[in-house]
This record gives C-alpha cells, sequence and structure tokens, in this order.
C-alpha cells in the first residue's frame, strides 16, 4: 500500500502538487496522467526518494521493492542479455560467483553458487531475460551483442527489459511505449496484465491505459484525484463530476442571491430582523462550491509556409543504411509532395528512421539520388532534437539563437500559444519536464515555418 499524506511537491520555484491525500493498495495498476508539468514524473522521482516532499509523506512498506527504468544507458561492453539479466542482482551475482569459482576450479564454491541459484529459481533467469528481449522485439542474433552497439532507442528498450526482470513490488514506468512497436506494445500489454505487484504507470497512450489500467490518477491544478477504471472510464467520470460540480455552484449562487436579497430589504426592519439574522448565517454556512474553470485550450499549429512548391523530396533506387555493408532500405523510389500525410509503419529495424533520415539529408544515399527542390525547408522532430535543447537556458534564450534580430515581445507572443505563458517563456528549461521539453523542441520547429514536416516518435 502507499500513502501521501498532506503531500506537496514542488520543482523549483513551482508548486507541482499540494494537500495531496490518497492510497493506493496492492496490485492497483494506477495510469497516471495530466498536462506536461503537471508533476507526473516529479512524483515518480519522490517515490523513489531522488527528491524531497515539500510538506507531508509518502508511506511505504518497510522493505517494499522498487524497480523503475534509467533514463540513460551507458556505453557497455556488457551483452544484452547479462545486461538484462543485471535487473535481478541477486541472481546475476551468484552467476558472477559461479563463473568466477569454476575458472579458479574451486568446486566447493561452484557447488554453493548451484545450491543458491537452485534456492532462488534462477536457474531459468536467462531464458526469461531472453523472452524478455524477444518480447521487446530483439531478435535473438542480437541478445550477444554489446550494449554500446545499440542505438539510443534500442538502449531504452534494454533499460525497459532490465526494469522488467528485476523482482519488484511496485513498478514505475514512465511513457514506457516510447520506442515501440505496435507488436511490442501489445507484448508489454500482456506482460502488465500479469504483473503481480504494484503498477504506476504514466502514458499519453489512451488505449494502452485503458487496456491495461485498474485506475487512473489525475493531476491536476496542484491536486490528485483517483477515478477507478481506464483513461476511457476516467473521462466519462470526470465529465459527469465536473457537470455536477457546476450545476451544484449554479444552485448555490442562486440561493445565495436569493438570501441576500432578503437580508438586504428586510435586516432594518425590527419585525424581520430575526428572519434576517436566520438567513445571514444560512448565507455564511454556504460552501463556497467553485465554478468550474475550463482549462486553457492548447492546440499545435503550423503556419503556412512562405513558399510550397508541389514536388518536395524524391529519392530514385537509394540505397540507404549505415555504410556499404550495412545497407538496410534498397531500391527505395519514394516521393513528398505538397499536401501529403503519410505514416510510416514497420517493425523495429525495418527501416523506418533510416528512411526519415535519409530524407532529411542526414544520412547520404549509399547508391540512387535523393532530389530536393531549391525551396525545401525541412522541420524535423527526432528524439535526439530534445537531447540537444540547451541546460540552463530559457525557452526566449533558444528562439533568440534562431532569430537574434527578433523582440522579444514577438518571442512571448509566439511561445504563449505553445503554452509556455508569462513568465515561464524566461525560465530554465532544467526544471522542465520531458512532455514540456518536447513541445518547445516542436515550437522551434513551428517558428522556422517549415514547408515538410518529418517527425519520429514526436508523441
Amino acid at each position: 500500500m502507499i500513502s501521501l499524506r498532506n503531500f506537496a511537491l514542488r520543482r523549483g520555484e513551482r508548486l507541482l502538487l499540494s494537500n495531496v491525500d490518497l492510497t493506493l493498495h496492492a496490485g492497483y495498476r494506477v495510469g497516471v496522467v495530466g498536462r506536461n508539468g503537471a508533476g507526473k514524473s516529479s512524483l515518480f522521482a519522490a517515490i523513489r526518494h531522488e527528491i524531497e516532499a515539500d510538506k507531508g509523506d509518502i508511506e511505504l512498506p518497510g522493505k517494499i521493492r522498487i524497480a523503475s527504468v534509467a533514463q540513460e544507458t551507458p556505453a557497455l561492453p556488457d551483452p544484452a542479455i547479462e545486461f538484462v539479466l543485471g535487473g535481478d542482482d541477486v541472481i546475476a551475482r551468484v552467476l558472477r560467483e559461479e563463473a568466477e569459482a569454476t575458472a579458479r576450479e574451486d568446486w566447493e564454491a561452484v557447488a554453493d553458487a548451484h545450491q543458491k541459484l537452485a534456492e532462488l529459481d534462477g536457474y531459468d533467469a536467462e531464458a526469461r531475460a531472453g523472452k524478455l528481449l524477444h518480447g521487446l522485439g530483439f531478435p535473438a542474433d542480437t541478445h550477444h551483442r554489446p550494449v554500446a552497439s545499440f542505438s539510443g532507442g534500442w538502449r531504452v528498450r534494454l533499460n525497459l527489459a532490465r526494469a522488467l526482470m528485476m523482482p519488484s513490488d511496485l513498478l514505475l514506468l514512465d511513457e514506457p511505449t516510447n520506442h515501440l512497436d505496435m507488436d511490442a506494445v501489445l507484448w508489454l500489454e500482456q506482460w502488465l496484465l500479469k504483473y503481480p505487484g504494484t503498477l504506476l504507470l504514466i502514458s499519453h497512450d489512451r488505449e494502452f491505459l485503458d487496456n491495461v489500467a485498474t485506475h487512473t490518477l489525475h493531476l491536476h491544478g496542484g491536486g490528485a484525484k483517483l477515478y477507478v477504471g481506464g483513461y476511457t472510464d476516467f473521462e466519462r467520470q470526470r465529465t459527469e463530476h465536473l457537470r455536477l460540480q457546476q450545476i451544484a455552484h449554479d444552485k448555490e449562487q442562486a440561493e445565495r442571491a436569493h438570501l441576500q436579497s432578503f437580508i438586504d430589504r428586510f435586516k432594518a426592519k425590527a419585525s424581520k430582523a430575526a428572519q434576517a439574522q436566520s438567513r445571514m448565517k444560512r448565507l455564511e454556512k454556504l460552501a463556497g462550491t467553485e465554478a468550474v474553470r475550463a482549462e486553457r485550450e492548447f492546440r499545435i499549429e503550423f503556419a503556412q509556409p512562405a513558399k510550397l512548391p508541389h514536388s518536395l523530396i524524391r529519392l530514385n533506387h537509394v540505397e540507404a543504411g549505415y555504410g556499404p555493408d550495412a545497407a538496410i532500405l534498397h531500391e527505395v523510389g519514394f516521393g513528398l509532395e505538397a499536401g501529403d500525410r503519410i505514416g510510416l509503419l514497420g517493425p523495429n529495424g525495418a527501416g523506418k528512421t533510416t528512411l526519415v533520415r535519409t530524407l532529411v539529408g542526414d544520412l547520404p544515399p549509399l547508391a540512387g539520388e535523393r532530389s530536393a527542390h531549391p525551396d525545401l525547408r525541412i522541420g524535423y522532430f527526432a528524439q535526439h532534437t530534445v537531447e540537444s535543447l540547451n541546460e540552463g537556458q530559457s525557452p526566449i534564450d533558444h528562439f533568440r539563437e534562431l532569430s537574434p534580430d527578433t523582440p522579444n515581445q514577438a518571442f512571448r507572443d509566439f511561445l504563449g500559444k505553445w503554452n509556455f505563458p508569462g513568465d515561464r517563456a524566461f525560465e530554465s528549461i532544467d526544471g522542465f519536464s520531458g512532455g514540456e521539453r518536447a513541445r518547445l523542441a516542436l515550437a522551434l520547429i513551428a517558428w522556422q515555418q517549415p514547408n515538410v514536416l518529418l517527425l519520429d516518435e514526436p508523441t
């Protein structure tokens, strides 16, 4: 069981959560939702004791085992399967002891290690690690490749597999479906449905939340409210709650007006003084139900480009990849024309990112031709786009690097449309959530008025 008591949390100067009281029982699978910057990832950090509460407490069982996905994976020489096995540090340590004892021919120590493995049910550990890798899209011939040989997206999957390998009572997953294809997402859904512990899950994937979550925790306006069911259930319950709240507010306002009218008319008349006094007391006792506040609507909009040629980019008979011995796509004939809306689908490793990078021009064709219109202006979003934001700088600083002569007010007006209102435009991005950073990266692309958008996992 996890309990938050009078809990408050800050990130820098911003108060994210305050006066939160709730209990999550063992076995709950909780989808944590809320706007970017509402405090979802910060709540996870507080549960892991990485940041301290501003006020109140998080109560966890004394011996609770918490598993979560590491944010970074160093370029390790370890084979992928050994890296994943390391998630179960007890079994991994016994396996190392066995290997070392075998190397020095200490058969008594080998026997001790075998006894420990039997007690830990560790003989199938490598098979379990292999199943995790397979489920997350790693072909069998990659299981013994060094971690360092995988790209950033694949290393994120390795971190996820390592977290799932870890014996745990509480599993914290922050956007686990990023970098997963559809098959891997479906596999992860089934794995989580069988997970016996408590799950806290941050995701913007409604279908994933509907399929996995038993409860939904909504962070909004500094508060947190727990709903029963997945995201669709949450939306329905919240809509009804807001409707009833507005009805109660309107009814209360009408009663207030009626009471005040009576008081104003009769408070000076001796014959009605007692009744007026009674109504004044009633007025003071009214609950003060808040009106429903309309949330600030946020819509992503890209301005009309200055020039929009009909034929923008064309690939003819292209071989695409990362070297003569690492071609991934062959005989590609593909073009983009004004008005096209194209989704790229395919299993991991099929070459989706390779195609996008070839269209961008990051990867020169190994053979064939890439032709682009002289007025082509590409807006390219990928994971490295977010990572390339400059720590310590504000949104305004990033925009000034693109347009040094533009007045600050123009930047502020533009950033306000991208939900960075007022002083948020001048705050350091150090305190921004992952979602806010992604939104800033998209805003920087939109500012440049591209006529082609190439988006690699933008959500």
